[in-house]
């Protein structure tokens, strides 16, 4: 199979926001068990590559160079997810809540997506607006994505890790 080819770093973001919309998508009308938590496993791994590549490379590049409560608000959007993708994993699939979890995932993404995509002032856009190049970035992002990809299918990718937001473990 060909590797898809991405104008730009934004491109490549997008794309991927579309694949795990479509993992969402095939989740919900999934009537299996194994079907829902094989679907589940794929979703979550997309979204610890994604976020990885964000925090180390995307995100850094625009700090201060875009408004500084999008910058922080996507860390701590991503830490959210990073909380319930944990869990998930750590279910294996079982338990009552299970597919309650990947909902309100799929939902929390829904959300963070639409601010980074948003025309004209979401985080894209003002990235965009930095001058910064993209096309560079965009080969970054894809250097750093296949090593992930690679780490996912040689034994898996460890938990996701906080950047920002602290757990607190209850009284």
């Amino acid at each position: 199979m060909a590797k898809e080819e991405f104008t730009d770093a934004i491109a490549l973001l997008k794309a991927d926001h579309r694949k795990v919309e479509d993992l969402f998508e095939k989740f919900q009308s999934a009537s299996s068990k194994d079907r829902k938590w094989e679907l589940a496993q794929q979703i979550c791994n997309e979204l610890k590559i994604h976020a990885k590549i964000e925090e180390e490379i995307f995100y850094p590049a625009f700090e201060g160079k875009i408004e500084d409560d999008l910058y922080r608000e996507a860390f701590v959007e991503h830490d959210g997810a990073k909380v319930l993708i944990n869990d998930i994993v750590a279910s294996g699939g079982e338990g009552e809540y299970f597919e309650a979890k990947v909902t309100v995932l799929s939902e929390e993404i829904d959300h963070h997506v639409k601010e980074e995509e948003k025309p004209a002032e979401g985080f894209f856009a003002q990235a965009r607006d930095t001058g910064i190049d993209m096309v560079e970035m965009r080969d970054k992002l894809m250097a750093r994505k296949q090593e992930l990809e690679e780490q996912a299918k040689n034994g898996g990718l460890p938990p996701a890790e906080l950047a920002v937001v602290e757990i607190a473990t209850r009284a």
